[in-house]
């Protein structure tokens, strides 16, 4: 059964706040999890079911966000296919794992890997300094084994626990060639929202969700999401690398002094 318990007036402006939150910066950066995870946590839902509530909630708020980023996707299609697959595979994959093993192991490595790939990605940026202006997108890897791969394990990161899945993604599309913050941005809202679109019809399916915890939460990821986006358009490709890697150092602290408290 899927439990709905009664929301306090406190309890909705929190769920709305934190979902408005987690929307702008999934727009941007991603780890829009760590705002809506603890909120649900502390109003007494159990782990996996505020997990798998918060990744409902998150989706349309990501679908939101993708309005702002049309052009920069449209001219990578040949992107979008290649990954496609692993990102389906590995949400489906994430999400049986959540449903069927507690998220302890996740949970110690999530701030490890969170900090790693921030620094993988300041490194990018810096290398990337003299063509970040590059027009049109840049050619697939001759073999695209290593992105596939690449992107099935996040995929498969992002249907357990997605807490900076989207770091970890521009990590994968500045390490295969791509310069273009918003491109890259516009990406990795494409495929965070077919991991977490496959995650969340199996969680529904699993009885996993509280529907209306993830309705109010919803609300607010759907406004921050949309406005997000078109924030990080136009604040410009250098701050918006620069807000990128501030977020990740944030949510790599927030999750380490999560574990330690």
């Amino acid at each position: 059964m899927i439990r709905s318990p009664t929301v306090q007036a406190l309890d909705i402006l929190a769920l709305v706040a934190a979902g408005a939150g987690a929307g702008a910066m999934n727009a941007l950066a991603g780890g829009g999890t760590i705002l809506t995870f603890p909120t649900l946590l502390l109003l007494g839902h159990p782990a996996v079911e505020a997990n798998a509530t918060s990744t409902v909630a998150l989706l349309p708020g990501a679908a939101a966000s993708m309005a702002g980023y049309r052009r920069e996707v449209a001219t990578h299609r040949a992107w979008l296919k290649t990954l496609l697959v692993p990102s389906l595979i590995g949400g489906s994959a994430g999400s049986l794992l959540l449903l069927a093993t507690p998220d302890e192991i996740f949970a110690r490595l999530a701030p490890w890997l969170l900090l790693f790939a921030t620094s993988l990605f300041l490194f990018q940026t810096l290398r990337s300094r003299g063509r970040a202006g590059s027009s049109g997108p840049p050619p697939l890897p001759a073999s695209p084994w290593g992105a596939w791969l690449g992107q099935l394990g996040v995929a498969l990161y992002g249907g357990y626990f997605g807490a900076g899945i989207g770091i970890l993604m521009l990590v994968i599309l500045g390490a295969l060639g791509l310069s273009d913050i918003h491109a890259m941005n516009g990406l990795k809202n494409f495929f965070g929202i077919c991991i977490n679109g496959v995650a969340a019809a199996i969680f529904l399916l699993g009885g996993a969700v509280d529907y209306t915890a993830a309705a109010w939460t919803l609300v607010g990821a759907v406004v921050g999401g949309y406005f997000g986006a078109r924030f990080g358009r136009y604040i410009g490709q250098v701050r918006a690398r620069v807000a990128v890697i501030l977020i990740g150092l944030f949510l790599a602290g927030v999750l380490f002094y999560q574990q330690t408290g």
